[in-house]
């Protein structure tokens, strides 16, 4: 179970890179202007030969340089012992995060109410349609994600349904071995009982097995219902769960 928590944990590393990140002693610290939390977080790559709390500490000093939290990512991987210290140095969980996984095998499309249209490339148009989707208006982020999204070492899918040439649902697929990684699955409310989202994942998996993928997988934020029964309609199943521990920047 670990070895495949662990491949996937790097799948996800691949799939979403950083606007700056650094290695410190087997942990990278991401850095993106507090976008999102997977990219504003240390993750532990590999065992430590620095004492724990020295290596917090440096961490620490990193993330109030760049004037964000700081932030780390606890997975299964991670000893729960860390975790322990992080609330004993007054870290708080936030953004709590299901990870879901499917074998391709077992997968079954339904007959689809729309068409999605696919890029094997992350267009301009499609990044700008997820900004307005969700909302997002920090210039910050509208200057720094396109480059992000251009920097994924491998290869994409962007899906997307238009309304009168406007986006209204986005997703994106990431293949990396014998996987396809489900992102950025977004639908305009206006358009939510319409099972667009549900037309977006299966165009993006069925594209994925087209190109040799095997597995699937996913991450849902925990407490999206919505998205979860979407998710479990589709065939994925719980796998595991992680975690953030926060502290605000001082």
């Amino acid at each position: 179970m670990k070895r495949k928590i662990k491949m996937i944990e790097d799948l996800s590393l691949n799939a979403w890179p950083s606007h700056q990140m650094q290695i410190y002693d087997s942990w990278i610290l991401r850095f993106s202007y507090f976008y999102t939390h997977r990219t504003n977080s240390v993750e532990q790559l590999g065992p430590s030969t620095i004492p724990l709390r020295e290596k917090i500490s440096y961490c620490e000093s990193v993330y109030e340089d760049w004037g964000t939290p700081t932030i780390f990512k606890i997975s299964p991987l991670v000893d729960s012992a860390f975790d322990q210290m992080l609330a004993e140095r007054g870290y708080n969980i936030s953004h709590i995060t299901e990870v879901m996984t499917m074998d391709l095998e077992k997968f079954s499309c339904a007959p689809q109410s729309c068409d999605v249209h696919l890029d094997h490339y992350i267009p301009a148009e499609w990044i700008q349609g997820l900004f307005r989707l969700k909302g997002t208006t920090n210039p910050i982020h509208r200057s720094i994600v396109p480059s992000m999204y251009r920097a994924i070492p491998k290869d994409t899918i962007a899906a997307s349904i238009k309304v009168d040439g406007q986006i209204a649902a986005t997703g994106l697929g990431i293949l990396d071995r014998e996987y396809i990684g489900l992102y950025a699955i977004h639908v305009e409310e206006l358009y939510r009982k319409m099972h667009w989202g549900r037309a977006i994942c299966t165009a993006i998996i069925q594209e994925g097995i087209r190109q040799g993928a095997s597995s699937s997988y996913l991450q849902v934020v925990k407490g999206n219902e919505p998205a979860k029964r979407l998710y479990s309609a589709l065939g994925y199943e719980d796998f595991y769960t992680y975690w953030f521990r926060q502290k605000d920047a001082e």
